[in-house]
Formats: C-alpha cells, structure tokens, sequence
C-alpha cells in the first residue's frame, strides 16, 4: 500500500521500480516492482524469487544495487526478467513466445491486410492489461475501437503535443494520436516533435513504456532524417509497423532490434531486412505462412520463429472511419470521368462518393457502372472484399433505372459505414 502511495504522489509506474529486501515480509514488495532485488545475507526463499542478488551484504548490498543502476539502469538484468516480458503469441508447440517490448525496437511488416494491425492491436491490449503506458501514433485512423485508450485529434482537429503529454501525465491513461487532420507532407515535422516531447515525458515519469508509430514510412521516410536532430538513435520501447519497411529511413532500419513479418512473403521481407542492414539471416522457411501465422527474428538470436499472434478482444472495425469522411489520396480516390473522359470528379471518401452519385449525369453513372469501377475501387482502394463483391453483384444485374442502381449501392455502403447526414 505504502509503493502504491508513494508511486501514485509521484506519478511514477511500479514497471519503473527497483526493489531490495532481505526477509520474509519483502516478498510483496520484490513482487510488485519490475525489479526484484536481494541482498546476500537474505532470507534463501526471498534470494530465490529475487531477479539479482547482490553480491554484499546488507548495505554495502543496497549500495552495489545503486552503483549498477546509475551505471548501466540494469540493462545487463533485462533477458532474465520474464515480469517484463509481454506475450506476442503462441509458438508451434503451444508454448508462449514472449518478448520484453518495453526494452526492444521492434519492426513489424507486411503487406496490406496482411494482419499487421490485428497483431499490434492484440499487443496493445496486453500492454495495458499489464500496466505497461502506450503512446500509439495512427495516421489513418485505423484504432478507434481500443476501449484503454483516448484519442487526441480527429479528421478536423490536428492532436496538440500539450493534450498528448497532459494525458500521459497518468501512469493510467494510455494514449491514441490521431493524425487525420495533419497533411501527409507535414507528418515527419509533425512525428519528430512529438517524439521530442514523448522523450521529454519519460525523462520526467520514465514512461509512456512502449511508442507505436503505425505507418511509419510516412514518420521515418528515406532521406534526411528530421528525427535525428532530436536523438542519435531511436529509443527503446518502439515499435514501427509498416508495409514499406524498403522506405524506412536507414538510421530507423539500423536501430531495430527484432523483426516480425506477416503476410504471404515473409523470407522475401527478412532478407531484404537482412540486406538493408547488412546481416546474414538465419536459415528461412520459405513456405507460406498460413492465416493468421507470423515471423519473429530476434537479432541477438540466430533463429526465426513461426507463430500464432495472440488475439485481440476489440471487434476492430478496420479503416470505417478514414474510408467514411477521411481524405483518402490521389491514388485511392474514386474519379468519375464518364465514357469519354470529359470528367473528372474526385470522391476522397465514402460520403462525397454517395455525393457526387447522386448529381452526375445518368451517361456517366452507368459507364462506371458497366465497366464494375464501383467494384474494383471498394476492392482496392476501400479494402472492403465482402462490400465489392455485393457491389459487383449490383454492377453485373445493371439495373436498367440509374437511380435504381444508385440506390441499391448506397444502401450496400450505409449497411457497412456511418456516413453524415
């Protein structure tokens, strides 16, 4: 109760806690810190449940303890401290494959709807779960149903640096920055002073634990690094997600420790990982991985492992709210050009789709109608199979009423997304 008070008044987390004890009645105490300590002369059950024990006695014990946290903050202790681990998910025999993500830089890939976003979910769920502080940066949107954490920022609303670090002040609050409202070309400027102010934080509290950058060939892209006037190397306890891993800055490429691949290719992406930075993969399983499986490869380690991702709880509803009112890009908008391309409308979501619909003449309507380019856009562009495949079904009777075929669309996409009146 009394490390509970204290840390609380102080606004410090028990995962940034050191512990040192010698009898019987420091068992809790070992056990609520992320680091349990015991001194020489302990009590033999305390020493075995103990992470270190010291190589002194009593206070020259305690003494020992500081010297090596000022000297290396027990970083020698981390492979050993399974507290500290988070569960990624389960390896072929059944058994846990654990990583201590709060400690790591991790890189995490694959291609588009792939699972990259289902895994990191599941390991925000888990972070929370075990008390771990996540700051999660999403450029598109893409986790609104994470019921451990508020959301700063919206399509309208840029994030404030101020609002992330007020709300990260709580060693209870787990953090979304949403940056739907900040322009693609200004996100790295964006990324690299919030990072500065994340740093800032857990120089004050030591947390948020764990940073997730989703997309982060937009945060970190090749070129000039904007990061690198705010540190020399990326922090620990990050983890990048991304389907262009090739796009990533060198420097980001070169500060990851561990790797986790998704996806129908994945001894294609570790070696090319392997080859950005100059490393020679272990041996790689070229078979497919099957749903829901992935890679991990810990780079200290000489070894790939094959996976089943731990699953979420969330009911992720994938993309709704970007596809719905966000701004999609040139090259995933709807353009409607008509039979001689005389037109030339751009649709950058859902709604002005059902907008622009419904006042485009009945010629053009139809031709787009005809050639299934409603289909194909909700297919590759929206990512949303089930609807495309309903749309085409629509597309294929052609109804011979355009306002018919209008109709039966918009009811396939407003069963599916809430769009503004």
């Amino acid at each position: 109760m009394g490390l509970r008070a204290a840390l609380r008044e102080l606004r410090l987390s028990a995962h940034n806690a050191v512990a040192i004890g010698d009898a019987e009645n420091d068992h809790a105490l070992l056990g609520a810190c992320e680091v349990g300590v015991a001194v020489s002369n302990a009590l033999p059950m305390l020493a075995e449940r103990a992470d270190f024990v010291t190589a002194g006695a009593r206070s020259a014990g305690v003494i020992e303890l500081v010297e090596r946290i000022l000297g290396s903050d027990l970083r020698e202790l981390e492979p050993s401290l399974r507290r500290a681990h988070v569960e990624l998910g389960r390896r072929q025999d059944g058994s846990a494959l654990t990583a201590n993500v709060a400690g790591r830089r991790l890189l995490l890939c694959g291609a588009s709807g792939s699972g990259k976003s289902t895994l990191a979910t599941g390991l925000l769920e888990r972070l929370a779960a075990s008390c771990y502080q996540f700051c999660l940066i999403d450029p598109e949107g893409d986790y609104p149903a994470l019921a451990e954490a508020v959301v700063v920022g919206d399509e309208q609303s840029p994030p404030r640096h101020d609002d992330v670090a007020a709300l990260l002040e709580s060693p209870d609050e787990q953090v979304i920055v949403n940056l739907l409202g900040v322009p693609l070309e200004q996100r790295p400027l964006f990324f690299a002073a919030l990072l500065a102010r994340l740093l800032e934080c857990r120089t004050r509290y030591a947390r948020p634990h764990v940073i997730i950058v989703d997309e982060a060939h937009h945060m970190l892209p090749q070129g000039p690094l904007v990061v690198s006037e705010v540190l020399e190397q990326l922090p620990r306890g990050l983890v990048l997600v991304t389907v262009h891993p090739q796009r990533l800055a060198q420097q980001a490429l070169r500060d990851v420790d561990g790797l986790i691949v998704v996806g129908t290719a994945p001894g294609e992406m570790l070696r090319a990982f392997a080859h950005e930075r100059g490393l020679q993969p272990p041996p790689i399983d070229d078979a497919e991985l099957a749903p829901g499986e992935a890679l991990f490869w810990s780079l200290e380690r000489a070894e790939i492992v094959r996976f089943r991702p731990t699953q979420h709880r969330a009911e992720r509803r994938r993309h709704r709210r970007k596809y719905a009112t966000g701004s999609l890009g040139e090259d995933k908008s709807f353009y409607f050009r008509g039979p001689d391309d005389a037109l030339n409308l751009r649709a950058h979501n859902l709604a002005l789709f059902l907008q622009i619909a419904d006042g485009v003449d009945d010629e053009t309507w139809l031709h787009h109608l005809r050639e299934h380019d409603y289909s194909r856009w909700l297919r590759d562009s929206i990512k949303n199979a089930a609807l495309a495949d309903e749309v085409l079904a629509i597309e294929q009777r052609t109804p011979a009423d355009p306002a018919e075929g209008r109709r039966l669309i918009r009811e396939a996409i407003e069963k599916l997304y809430t769009l503004p009146a």
